[in-house]
């Protein structure tokens, strides 16, 4: 399968690295080249505790069978004033089957790097990238309600709570991306 090259996006103070299969093949198998792979320095404690080994199948499962969607999965590394970088955490969004329109985001820092506004900065940006594929109308995200940190994230994006999560004693939040038509706006068809 050939795959494009997709950018890394820029923020102020971070790069968000597209993931590709050879990164995540690397990372899965424990041969140490991944820090070599995205050029960044990974720390000891990686990854973060919200990567789990499924995910990596998950991951590559998305990008075989959707590989428009290269370029939504991110390693988040930090901008050092010494040009260097460091992976501190990962970001992604997937859509289902069922709602090719939705895009679910998540996001996961490492702890020594929580609290310090980088998944807020890492998540708008990945909206942002997001919301230039016409194809995706709303982004959600899910969390629990026992994580006040996330649901700060999720407003600080423009998220607003939209009830009950898929898994149970989870909660939704959502981000419309295209205004809505009104049904008088609406062009008929004929």
């Amino acid at each position: 399968m050939l795959l494009r090259f997709v950018d890394d996006i820029a923020t102020s103070r971070l790069s968000l690295i597209s993931i590709t299969p050879e990164m995540l093949r690397a990372e899965q198998a424990g041969e140490g080249r991944l820090g070599e792979l995205i050029r960044c320095v990974v720390p000891t404690n990686w990854p973060h505790e919200n990567w789990e080994p499924h995910v990596y199948d998950f991951m590559l499962t998305q990008l075989k069978e959707h590989p428009d969607q290269l370029g939504w999965q991110r390693y988040v590394g930090l901008v050092c004033p010494d040009g260097f970088r460091t992976l501190i955490g990962s970001l992604g969004a997937f859509t289902k089957a069922d709602r090719p329109s939705e895009c679910e985001i998540g996001y996961g820092m490492l702890p020594q790097f929580e609290g310090r506004g980088f998944a807020t900065e890492g998540a708008r940006a990945l909206i942002e990238y997001l919301r230039e594929d016409e194809r995706i109308e709303s982004v959600i995200a899910h969390t629990f309600p026992s994580i006040p940190a996330s649901i700060r994230v999720m407003e600080k994006c423009g998220m607003v709570f939209d009830g009950d999560g898929e898994e149970a004693g989870t909660v939704r939040y959502r981000l419309p991306l295209r205004p809505l038509l009104r049904a008088e706006q609406q062009i008929p068809a004929g």
